[in-house]
């Protein structure tokens, strides 16, 4: 995915730091708006995650820290869950200005209650997903309880929440309790997907329950089993991400192929901080290319030399394919194996230079169905006449020309 920070103000004059996520070719189908979690930021790992998913499904994803939070400009202690939705609602706002209005809100946590409530005065929002959400937005309380009597009592305390302290006042608490009596879910009617784990330790299973019940059709519930409440393990965010891109083209309208950016048939693109996890646009498809962990990478994908070997190996089936689509031989299924590896060159040939290496591909060919070994041999040798099987025989050339985004 691509992208660019963002900058905006919110009704209280604070400029709000935000990065906008997009999709490789540049050309979203929508917009989404993502809430993170309490005292969170917009780039928490799950966060960021899950914005890979939508953005590989097509969704430009918006996902900004609230006022006092990460590099957004505000003192925290002065902020409160009411301040929350209007942060969102002014950046549902900065998008219908600058690029396009957001048909789809995402909460993580008390940014869960925060979408569903904003969602309510947002006429574009299609669809809303809440992960680890609480039913109602006073659950925060549990977070603070060691320090609720002391911001009673002296209208202020330091909390330490997630290993970070905080100073919260009376006045956050007091805007909870005026909505404390409002489930979150309550009568709304727009489609709902309700992502909770059930051993989620800070935000209950029940509260996903609760929201369930309180919520209208059309509304769904995934269990993300065996995941904590931040999401703490890559894959679980990974797989929510991919998720919610699945569901939410059910109710907004959308691409089902990527529309690539210009006359390129492949394009690649990493985000400095991954190191080795490659997002691409491979003709009508999304697919990421990675490296395996002994190497570094994240192993959320192929290897480049795994997709190399993918040409070699689809390229080959469909050549045969093609050639028995002339015959009326009984072959029924065509599976074939492909093995990249590096060996010497004196393996294969007699060389000059005896360290030198080169580049072997096995490639093996079963066939499902009764033939002679005279048509065995002719298969042979029409596999032998795939076009990358010639690419890669053949002497090549690369030409690069680079330029600045």
């Amino acid at each position: 995915m691509n992208t660019d920070t963002i900058r905006f103000k919110n009704r209280e004059g604070h400029e709000l730091s935000g990065r906008i996520d997009i999709p490789l070719n540049g050309k979203p189908h929508g917009y989404a708006l993502f809430a993170h979690c309490f005292t969170c930021s917009k780039n928490f790992p799950a966060v960021k995650n899950i914005s890979r998913g939508l953005t590989s499904r097509g969704f430009a994803v918006l996902r900004f820290d609230f006022t006092g939070l990460g590099n957004s400009e505000g003192d925290f202690s002065n902020t409160n869950f009411s301040g929350n939705i209007n942060d969102l609602l002014d950046a549902a706002a900065m998008l219908e200005q600058r690029f396009k209005s957001p048909t789809l809100l995402i909460g993580h946590s008390l940014g869960g209650a925060a979408v569903l409530l904003a969602a309510r005065a947002l006429d574009s929002v299609k669809a809303v997903v809440t992960i680890g959400a609480p039913s109602h937005p006073s659950h925060v309380t549990h977070l603070l309880k060691e320090g609720i009597d002391r911001i009673k009592e002296k209208g202020s305390a330091q909390i330490n929440i997630g290993g970070r302290d905080f100073i919260i006042r009376d006045q956050f608490l007091e805007d909870l309790e005026q909505v404390s009596d409002k489930e979150a879910s309550k009568g709304f009617r727009r489609p709902l997907l309700i992502m909770h784990s059930p051993q989620d330790r800070i935000v209950e299973i029940a509260n996903a329950r609760k929201l369930y019940e309180a919520a209208h059709h059309p509304k769904s519930f995934v269990s993300l089993d065996g995941a904590d409440h931040l999401l703490s393990d890559t894959q679980d965010s990974l797989y929510a991400g991919d998720l919610i891109g699945s569901w939410a083209k059910r109710y907004i309208p959308h691409q089902s192929k990527p529309e690539n950016s210009g006359p390129h048939q492949v394009m690649a693109s990493i985000d400095t901080s991954d190191k080795f996890t490659t997002q691409m646009i491979v003709g009508p498809s999304y697919l990421i290319a990675d490296e395996p962990e002994s190497y570094g990478g994240a192993n959320l994908g192929p290897t480049p030399y795994d997709l190399l070997a993918a040409s070699l190996a689809s390229c080959t089936a469909m050549t045969l394919n093609m050639y028995l689509g002339r015959k009326d031989w009984p072959v029924h299924l065509i599976n074939v194996y492909v093995t990249h590896s590096r060996v010497h060159k004196e393996d294969c040939e007699t060389p000059q230079d005896p360290k030198a290496r080169i580049d072997l591909f096995e490639r093996e060919i079963h066939i499902s169905g009764n033939i002679d070994e005279t048509q065995e041999k002719k298969l042979l040798e029409i596999a032998d006449k795939c076009p990358v099987h010639k690419t890669l025989l053949s002497e090549n050339r690369i030409k690069t020309d680079i330029h600045k985004l």
